[in-house]
């Protein structure tokens, strides 16, 4: 970069309940990279749908410096979202999101705020990502998008990330390709960073190192359970795929998970169930046959036995936890 040229500027847009650790990761690479450049290649300011203070999930307040207004095409926008992003994503923000991406903005989402971005239509036909916990009830409800698993993803001018640290893997490319890979090496150093993700990681830990167990056809079957969800799969006819009996299938998972293929399965489909119950409008019914449940009653026995509540008392409770 020549003395001359302008610096980046950078908008980032608080969403209620944004993701404090998201936004700060972010905002850090950007002041390190400036430090470690000696002079000013990036700017930055804060804004909010109103103007008014914002609270981030972890219930501190910021102020933000203004609303919600015209932006440079040279501009960066990145919307940060957090908890309960449905809410937070009013028309104001999404038609003010449309028209500045009509001037070929480039836009990213920190995250949740891949979410917002879908909202606005930005996101179809290009492959993003979303927290993990958010995953299944994106997939259901953006079809057009191509949701993958990365820590971040970039797509043309659409940029998500998956929440937590993997704002810092994001902003190090960026440093990277518009300064090079030894400054973004200094900011990693100056975060004590010593792992920079790319695109090509997953965002969750692999089976073995979740469960805890490192049995490999194991974890062949797990994998296979968490891939069919909605239409699930037979004990026997997943044991016969890593070649043991369904005899030996129980074992394993008695030994190792102490429960049954079919229990465990179980809790995978019910878990989705309850993601998509509080985090989507999808009708208990559709909820119901998306987690391999083909009847309503069966499902609301199995989530009453699992959580002690019906899915649609789920739902209520949720909706007036969100109105307080």
């Amino acid at each position: 970069m020549r003395m001359t040229e302008k610096p980046s500027h950078f908008v980032f847009v608080l969403l209620h309940n944004f993701s404090l650790l998201s936004f700060s990761s972010a905002l850090e690479c950007l002041r390190i990279a400036n430090r470690m450049a000696g002079r000013q290649i990036f700017t930055w300011e804060v804004q909010s749908e109103t103007g008014d203070t914002v609270t981030c999930s972890a219930g501190t307040i910021f102020a933000s410096e203004t609303r919600l207004g015209e932006l440079s095409r040279d501009d960066t926008v990145v919307i940060c979202a957090g908890l309960n992003v449905q809410e937070a994503t009013t028309k104001p923000v999404l038609n003010w999101l449309r028209r500045e991406a009509r001037k070929g903005l480039r836009i990213g989402g920190l995250c949740t705020g891949a979410y917002t971005l879908a909202c606005a239509g930005l996101l179809d036909g290009k492959r993003a990502t979303i927290h993990w916990e958010n995953h299944d009830s994106f997939a259901e409800e953006f079809e057009d998008v191509k949701l993958t698993k990365s820590v971040f993803t970039v797509d043309g001018l659409r940029m998500t990330t998956a929440g937590g640290t993997s704002s810092i893997d994001l902003m190090l490319k960026l440093i990277a390709d518009q300064h090079g890979e030894e400054l973004a090496n200094s900011v990693a150093d100056q975060l004590i960073y010593s792992s920079i993700r790319t695109d090509q990681d997953t965002q969750r830990l692999s089976v073995p190192t979740r469960i805890g167990v490192r049995h490999p056809k194991l974890s062949q079957v797990i994998q296979m359970m968490e891939r069919h969800i909605e239409e699930p799969i037979s004990p026997a006819v997943l044991a016969r795929d890593v070649g043991m009996s369904t005899r030996q299938l129980e074992r394993l998972f008695r030994r190792y998970l102490n429960r049954s293929p079919k229990r465990y399965y179980m809790e995978l489909r019910l878990q989705k169930a309850r993601n998509l119950l509080m985090q989507t409008d999808m009708s208990v019914i559709n909820v119901a046959l998306a987690c391999g449940f083909s009847s309503p009653s069966h499902f609301s026995k199995c989530y009453r036995a699992q959580y002690e509540t019906t899915p649609y008392r789920e739902r209520g409770s949720h909706a007036a936890r969100l109105s307080v």
